[in-house]
């Protein structure tokens, strides 16, 4: 197999396979990407007239015949061939002699991966986003079906005041709706082609940059050559902190439902399709599926700060470093996939059981509002206060139902505004990143 770099001696065995490290699996998920971006390329090169309409067409019909190999988990990656961008040249060289030689003429493998890297986290983005999208259906049915169901609010994890799954539900819709904010606007920046930047500092050949940039639906050139080098890693880490958002609010998600769900609580109920069993003991039914997702929230959270670690010291140009900023991002992107795949599954089947959230209430929970009640009447709030804190034993039960309903400011029990949360919902299904 011939490198691309190939000076005519062998590098050390042991130190090749170092190098390469898990490119030759990683590759495979930009394979498709990196033969796209060649096709553009190879397209680009023919309009400047480094490559004939008949190369340029042998060329092409060649790297989508990679891509349906791909599809059919028929093309792989050898470990002496370092990477996908040798792996497919050797491809084209093998099928197509010297016209597969030129494939390479004014790019470096440096502009090759991050373009690949570009249009992959684009798709993934978009991906992300429709997850999104349905996962918010489902919390959304969630929360308007169960919305003027009380249970007990805490704060400090004491009891605090009266709650219900409306305004849960509903700050969970809010946050993840921000999320999408952090989405799109990562996609909105990376949404520009580095092809034509070659090892950071350009090429002296009259390369159609924009050209390249519209065959593979960018919005823009990245125009400084050196900062589209300089943006590997920055940019991996901009689409990670995103996504470490959405794990974030799905790690808050998963504990408050393990505490619903837990029989001491039973506000919720968990199907049992969703819920492992012990190997030992046979009364157990686990919300292992929560667990794991608040776990792989860390692990996002910490390929965030590895990528910006990684990057933070380097000077400018390419350096091998990045290299090692490709596994944390496609890795973040699988889990933040798979995890909103999971909650939007497993939240369609659940149930509040309203009689265990009625029963968790006390005199006490209702407090502040006695004590609001008394400052309304003229007493003033401090004093209110102070005399509520010295009578909480003399505190009746309310109905949790009525308080819940009573609280009509903007954003309270009583006002979820959950109409304009669906409209939001609405409209983002009618649109796309960008």
């Amino acid at each position: 197999m011939t490198k691309l770099w190939d000076k005519g001696y062998q590098i050390n065995h042991d130190l090749e396979a170092f190098m390469a490290g898990s490119d030759p699996l990683l590759d495979l998920k930009i394979a498709k990407y990196d033969c796209l971006a060649s096709i553009a390329h190879a397209k680009m090169l023919a309009t400047i007239n480094l490559l004939s309409p008949t190369e340029c067409e042998a060329l092409t019909s060649e790297l989508k015949e990679i891509i349906k190999l791909l599809v059919t988990d028929s093309f792989n990656i050898d470990m002496d061939q370092e990477d996908i961008h040798t792996a497919i040249e050797n491809h084209l060289i093998a099928k197509l002699g010297d016209i597969g030689k030129k494939i390479h003429t004014g790019r470096s493998r440096n502009d090759q991966v991050l373009t690949a890297l570009r249009l992959y986290s684009k798709a993934k983005l978009e991906d992300i986003y429709q997850s999104m999208i349905a996962a918010l259906e489902v919390f959304y049915a969630f929360t308007s079906k169960y919305q003027n169901i009380p249970y007990v609010g805490r704060t400090h994890f004491q009891k605090a005041m009266p709650s219900s799954f409306g305004l849960w539900g509903g700050a969970m819709l809010e946050s993840l709706l921000d999320d999408i904010k952090l989405i799109n606007n990562a996609y909105q920046i990376i949404d520009q082609s580095p092809l034509g930047s070659a090892a950071s500092y350009g090429v002296n050949l009259e390369l159609d940059r924009e050209y390249s940039s519209q065959e593979m639906g960018f919005n823009k050139v990245q125009n400084n050559v050196l900062y589209a080098n300089n943006s590997r890693g920055k940019f991996e880490g901009i689409i990670i902190h995103g996504l470490s958002q959405i794990m974030l609010d799905l790690a808050k998600l998963s504990t408050d439902i393990i505490i619903f769900a837990a029989p001491e609580f039973g506000y919720l109920n968990l199907p049992e399709e969703f819920c492992p069993g012990s190997s030992l003991m046979p009364n157990k039914k686990n919300p292992d599926p929560f667990e794991l997702i608040r776990a792989k929230s860390a692990s996002v959270i910490s390929k965030l700060m590895q990528v910006m670690e990684i990057s933070r010291g380097l000077p400018s140009g390419y350096n091998r470093d990045f290299q090692e900023t490709k596994e944390p991002l496609i890795s973040s992107f699988e889990i933040t996939q798979q995890s909103l795949e999971v909650v939007a599954l497993i939240m369609a089947k659940v149930t509040v059981n309203e009689e265990k959230c009625l029963a968790g209430f006390s005199p006490e929970v209702f407090a502040t509002d006695h004590a609001l009640a008394l400052a309304t009447s003229g007493v003033p709030f401090r004093d209110a206060y102070r005399e509520t804190a010295l009578n909480i034993d003399k505190l009746e039960l309310n109905d949790p139902v009525s308080n819940i309903l009573a609280k009509k400011h903007q954003g309270a029990t009583g006002n979820l505004g959950l109409d304009l949360l669906y409209q939001q919902i609405q409209d983002l299904k009618q649109n796309s990143l960008g």
